[in-house]
């Protein structure tokens, strides 16, 4: 059994429907006299299939936040389940075990440019090691004409609009179906038709999918996509609503 079905099963089998449960969340930047608390007491259980959005400030901790359900890095204090798995205390291999299960949308598309836009969606799938070069070529393929590329496979990022490049963004974060998809301001560097139009996309393929979406961004014009918002500042959660 590889990572992936490893941390399905055991999630499969507590029988819960929370794909992630913070408890008493706390973090902390620097050391000594130098450190900084930048999440306090942090409290969040998110359901499979919802989207969430969560708000805030600049500087309010929704990326910090962001990047340890991300497994990025591990919590100082507390506890932050990822599908029954916990990331608190966790090893580097058990970080790297979840983040497989993990799709990521950015800011800023973080698309390979020497690339072509097939090249960077089967990056998705190269990472788990269980596809064959051919369901590679083909799972790469199918996604991008899901979000209406499959006239662009071999183009590269600089022959894409903005848009394009967040589609292809898209489609590497969703290529392996992940349970999980975190999206950290997508539409940020969008217009409002491009945004539109990508969130929509994201929406739609996780809905489709089955996966849950938590979603940060600045952008009141997207939120209606949402299962549910919260709201963050000065490091806390102050709010949710449905």
């Amino acid at each position: 059994m590889n990572a992936a079905n490893i941390i399905n099963a055991s999630f499969s089998e507590t029988g819960t429907n929370s794909v992630i449960v913070i408890a008493g969340l706390n973090h902390y930047f620097g050391d000594g006299h130098l450190k900084k608390q930048v999440l306090f007491d942090i409290n969040l259980e998110i359901k499979s299939g919802e989207i969430v959005i969560m708000t805030g400030p600049s500087g309010s901790g929704k990326t910090t936040l962001l990047t340890l359900v991300g497994a990025l890095r591990s919590p100082h204090f507390g506890s932050l389940k990822i599908l029954n798995q916990e990331i608190c205390g966790a090893k580097d291999n058990q970080l790297v075990m979840i983040r497989r299960q993990i799709g990521y949308i950015f800011q800023a598309h973080n698309l390979h440019r020497s690339l072509t836009a097939w090249q960077n969606v089967r990056m998705g799938l190269e990472m788990h090691g269980t596809f064959s070069r051919e369901e590679m070529r083909h799972h790469a393929a199918e996604i991008l004409t899901e979000v209406g590329l499959g006239d662009r496979l071999n183009y590269y990022p600089e022959d894409l609009s903005g848009g394009q490049k967040q589609r292809v963004a898209i489609a590497r974060a969703l290529v392996s179906h992940p349970p999980i998809v975190l999206a950290d301001e997508p539409t940020a560097a969008l217009d409002s038709k491009s945004g539109r139009e990508v969130v929509n996309l994201m929406q739609k393929l996780a809905k489709e999918q089955g996966c849950t979406i938590l979603l940060v961004t600045h952008d009141n014009r997207i939120l209606d996509i949402a299962d549910r918002i919260v709201t963050m500042e000065d490091g806390k959660l102050t709010s949710s609503l449905r």
